[in-house]
């Protein structure tokens, strides 16, 4: 077993997990001093390229993207989101992980599951990659946004969801947008790690788009909290760098390569 897939298991009901996305190298260095999980995400999707879903998000989008990000991890598990239609069958699913392994490095992969596809992922576990499971909301799948799990017998389907998933030998599981009582539940019954995104602090451990927390996508939903205001920040810098340039401020003698005021 990988030893990074060893530790997060370790830390279920002991330590909170933490995990955040990342799409370059420079975010994800940033992010490897502090994150047990550094998700690649299909998320690209919306923060990166401004499309309205997940859905066209491509395997060559994805690998590309690992291949920058890995170049700044050390520490982290690297997780590799599968984007939608990469895994409808196990063949399919077979060819196009060999393909993130292979290209980027990655430690293990993500995909939205459900009772259709468990399978899959039993028999990925059993060409021994490492899979991490998503239930609740699933955005490749589903196209309203709802709380899942909102009543009892709901919960209790998820929660069979979930058993499925750890059955089929998903080393943690994602619960997108769950309710509380639901999410309590599940991580409850579990032995594997649960990671929540809108799915309350009962949780193992949580994940958030790193965009959204840093106040850079325009997406806040409730259930984000914004850490910084970078929109703010960049506009600010770009603003002052504007006006040097117009002014002639920029570059100086200091910024000369050599050192030297340019011969007139």
């Amino acid at each position: 077993m990988n030893k990074k897939i060893k530790k997060i298991l370790e830390k279920k009901n002991k330590t909170k997990i933490v995990s955040l996305t990342a799409y370059s190298k420079s975010i994800g260095k940033i992010l490897d001093g502090y994150c047990d999980i550094v998700l690649v995400g299909d998320s690209m999707a919306n923060v990166l390229y401004g499309l309205k879903n997940t859905h066209k998000i491509t395997l060559d989008n994805i690998i590309q993207h690992t291949k920058s990000v890995k170049k700044g991890i050390k520490k982290s598990l690297l997780v590799v989101d599968m984007p939608k239609d990469t895994y409808s069958n196990f063949k399919k699913a077979e060819k196009n992980v060999q393909k993130i392994f292979t290209r980027t490095g990655c430690d293990a992969i993500k995909l939205e599951s459900n009772k259709k596809n468990y399978k899959i992922i039993k028999k990925l576990v059993q060409k021994k990659i490492p899979v991490m499971g998503h239930i609740g909301y699933t955005p490749q799948f589903k196209k309203k946004f709802k709380i899942e799990g909102s009543s009892k017998d709901k919960a209790n389907k998820l929660l069979q969801e979930a058993k499925l998933i750890e059955k089929a030998g998903a080393f943690s599981i994602v619960l997108e947008c769950i309710s509380p009582q639901a999410s309590k539940l599940i991580t409850s019954k579990l032995k594997i790690p649960t990671i929540g995104i809108g799915s309350s602090s009962y949780c193992d451990g949580q994940i958030l788009v790193t965009d959204d927390m840093l106040g850079l996508s325009g997406f806040y939903p409730k259930f984000v909290k914004k850490y910084a205001n970078l929109n703010r920040i960049i506009e600010k810098a770009v603003k002052k760098y504007t006006r040097d340039v117009k002014l002639n401020k920029f570059p100086t003698i200091k910024n000369f390569l050599n050192g030297s005021k340019p011969r007139k």
